[in-house]
Formats: structure tokens, C-alpha cells, sequence
């Protein structure tokens, strides 16, 4: 994440410059300093009303953010508008679900709520709390079929402001619900392993395949890597819903890899966009030859969504499907494959469009300089060193599954070039 932060900030002065209006600049940077700080606030406090209070802080400069876009597409404004309806829809069903924990337990601390539902009673209102809480937290991180805010909001937004987003903001909610979820609730709350765990495991599957579809379809690249997010979103709510320390594991993995995968995308494409309104399949017709380090970027990104070998997708996939196949999940385990291998129908469009075919005579000469794709490129270099070498990374997210996992499960063995760790230890 800091990586992440640090490439945007980079790239960051000549895509403001580029996309929004000068006498804006101050609003932005004070907007994208609140939502830094809401982020950080979120993943660092122990108290469920200050998560609320960090989460609307992000969220009120997020939809700021998004509609300053509006000066070169004036579809940013009805899509912060959307973000803000739903986003407040959201904050509202958490809030709802905190005053119901407050009556039950007359605590928010997370450490003192786990102790106190393991004393009541009655826990129908608990039940009800969990409901709301779970819910708008799924809006907050656009699982489906809740969903439907990001891809405006990522396509109409200032590149910047994508690149951001796409690689923080909702992974952030997906930390809030697993310290939520597992922190809070527990393996041992009634019910959690079936109907929660069956609940994150269709809506992440159908949101996998759901997400890969409409990113097949897409032409505007803006919107098709938007698309995408949703179903490595839908990933990780499965890796969540497998209800152990290696899906929970799995789902850190992914969500510490998918910001760097993405984020190296929308910083490449916001290297187009600065030059051009609209990037679309049409934009990068031949690109390949007039700003081969940009499209070798946005490559090495696709083929990271995929999960080819060498790559940090490839990781985050090998430890998702392991974990189905070790909680005998083979079906689901299988269906995640295969929504998977169909990204590579939408990363060869890209390919075929600009490398396959030649560039038309009247369309705009696009230029590069290092300044435009250098952020970009140290997070492709960062995607591939981890999937060349995760064991650092494999060791974190295990470590940090083991605070919340039923079970205490622990990497053998080091990745270490393509030598893949082949046994997880479990002890009761």
C-alpha cells in the first residue's frame, strides 16, 4: 500500500495538471490528503465508531475526488452522485449495526466486543447487527451485486483519483470486514461458517464471473480494468468465505497484490489519458509501437489479473485455489480457475489492438516520457518481484491470518524463484 501511495503521488503532478482545472489544484490535494487519512484511520484504530467516522471522512473527499473529473467529462458528476447515494446507503447500514452492538454490549472497542457477544445470551440482535454491518460494508467494497457504483466512478474520475481508488479504497473495507468478521464475531458465532461463509462464497463466485464478462465486453479500458475489480473483489470475498486462517490468508495475499496490479494499470492508462479524452480499444489501435513502455505496462498488468507464472496474480491465485482444495471446495475451486483464464480474453484484446494492428493515419501521435510511465513501471517491477519471490509477503498474511483463523496454519517453506511452497502445516 505505501509503495502504491508513493507511485501516485508521483505520477500524480502531471496527470492534476493534465485533467483538472488549475484553479482546483488546492481542492484536490486537500480532498486526496482526507482520504489518505481516512484510510490510515480505518486500518489503525481499535474502535468500531471511529472505523465509521475514518470510513465517512475517505468516502466524503473519495466522491469530492471523483467529481473533479467533470472538467473533461462531465459524466464524473452523476457518477459521484451515484458513489455518494449508495456509499452513504452503505455507512448508514454500518452505523445501524453499531448502535445495535452498543445496546447489546454498551462497548464499540473491537477487543471488548469480541468478549461481551461471547457472554450474551440472546444474540438475536446480534445477529440482526452482524446482518447490517456485513451489508454495508459490502457496498463499501462493491461486492456484488452491490457493485454498481465503482465502474462510473473509476471510469469518469481523474486517472489520479483511479489509481488511487482502485488500488485502497475498497480493499480497505475488505481489511474492516475481516477485522469485523473474524475480530469481532468470530468462527465461533453461530452461523457464521454456513451462512456467512456460504453467502461470501456465492456472491464472490458470481461476482468473479460477473465482473470478467462485463470487462470482455468492454471497449473503454477505463471501464474494462473497473470491471475487472469486481470479480478480484468477488476473489477475495471467496477466499473470506472459505472460513479458515489459509482463505483468510489467500484473501490478504490477494488484496495486498491486486493494489499493485491495478494500480499499475490505471497509472498507465492515465499516461493515455493526459494526452487524449477517451481511452478506449480505439485510442490504442498500434500503440504498441509509439509508447512501448506504457502498453508493455498495462500487458504485464492484464497478465498479472490473470495469474500467469512469475507474477504476483499468479501467487495470489495458487494460495486461493489451495485453500478451496484443502477445505474440499473443488467445484468452487475449479469455477475460480476458469473465471480466471477468461481474463485473458480481455487482456488480448488489448494485445491484438496494440500490437496487431496498425495505427490510423488520422489518429493523434501519442508520445512518453519517463515522468508518465515510470510510477507505472515500479509497480509492474514490484508485481513480478513478488511473484518471483512471495515469501516475505506469504509469511505476513499468514502471520496476520493466525490473529483471526480457527486454526494455526503456517508456511513450511519460502517461495523462492518458481520453488512454490507444497505444504501448509495446520495445528489445532
Amino acid at each position: 500500500m505505501v509503495w502504491h501511495r508513493l507511485c501516485c503521488t508521483l505520477a500524480a503532478r502531471h496527470l492534476v495538471i493534465a485533467e483538472i482545472d488549475a484553479r482546483d489544484h488546492p481542492l484536490f490535494f486537500a480532498a486526496w490528503l482526507l482520504t489518505l487519512a481516512g484510510m490510515l484511520g480505518q486500518v489503525t484504530t481499535g474502535d468500531a465508531f471511529n472505523i465509521f467516522v475514518f470510513l465517512e471522512i475517505s468516502s466524503l473527499s473519495g466522491y469530492a475526488l471523483v467529481a473533479m473529473g467533470a472538467g473533461r467529462d462531465r459524466r464524473a458528476l452523476p457518477a459521484a452522485f451515484n458513489y455518494l447515494i449508495l456509499g452513504t446507503v452503505g455507512a448508514t447500514f454500518y452505523v445501524i449495526g453499531l448502535g445495535l452492538l452498543y445496546m447489546l454490549t454498551g462497548t464499540l472497542n473491537l477487543a471488548d466486543l469480541s468478549v461481551r457477544l461471547a457472554e450474551i445470551e440472546n444474540l438475536r440482535p446480534a445477529y440482526v447487527a452482524l446482518a447490517f454491518i456485513a451489508l454495508g460494508l459490502f457496498l463499501k467494497m462493491a461486492l456484488f451485486p452491490l457493485h454498481l457504483w465503482l465502474a462510473p466512478a473509476y471510469s469518469h474520475a481523474p486517472s489520479a483519483v483511479t489509481a488511487l481508488m482502485a488500488a485502497t479504497a475498497t480493499k480497505v473495507s475488505v481489511y474492516v470486514l475481516i477485522r469485523i468478521l473474524f475480530g469481532v464475531f468470530g468462527f465461533e458465532f453461530p452461523y457464521m461458517t454456513q451462512a456467512v461463509g456460504g453467502l461470501l462464497l456465492t456472491l464472490g463466485l458470481l461476482g468473479a464471473f460477473v465482473g470478467t464478462f462485463a470487462a470482455i465486453v468492454e471497449t473503454d479500458l477505463k471501464r474494462l480494468f473497473a470491471q475487472s475489480s469486481i470479480a478480484q473483489l468477488g476473489y477475495m470475498a471467496i477466499g473470506l468465505g472459505i472460513m479458515t486462517s489459509a482463505g483468510i490468508a489467500a484473501s490478504f495475499i490477494h488484496l495486498f497484490n491486486h493494489a499493485l496490479m491495478k494500480g499499475a494499470l490505471f497509472l498507465a492508462l492515465g499516461a493515455i489519458a493526459a494526452q487524449t479524452t477517451h481511452v478506449s480499444l480505439h485510442t490504442i489501435k498500434g500503440a504498441g509501437r509509439q509508447i512501448p513502455m506504457t502498453m508493455t505496462a498495462i500487458l504485464l498488468g492484464g497478465l498479472a489479473l490473470i495469474g500467469v507464472p512469475l507474477t504476483a496474480g499468479f501467487i495470489s491465485k495458487l494460495y486461493l485455489i489451495r485453500a478451496l482444495i484443502d477445505s474440499g471446495l473443488w467445484a468452487v475451486a475449479a469455477l475460480t480457475f476458469v473465471s480466471s483464464a477468461l481474463a485473458l480474453v480481455y487482456v488480448w484484446k488489448i494485445v491484438e489492438h496494440a500490437w496487431l494492428t496498425e495505427r490510423p493515419e488520422n489518429a493523434p501521435v501519442l508520445t512518453e516520457t519517463p515522468g508518465q510511465w515510470a510510477p507505472a513501471w515500479i509497480l509492474v517491477l514490484a508485481t513480478i518481484g513478488f511473484g518471483i519471490y512471495a515469501g516475505p509477503l506469504v509469511e505476513a498474511a499468514f502471520g496476520a491470518a493466525q490473529v483471526f483463523g480457527p486454526d494455526i496454519i503456517q508456511a513450511t517453506q519460502t517461495i523462492e524463484g518458481l520453488q512454490i511452497i507444497e505444504g501448509l502445516e495446520g495445528q489445532e
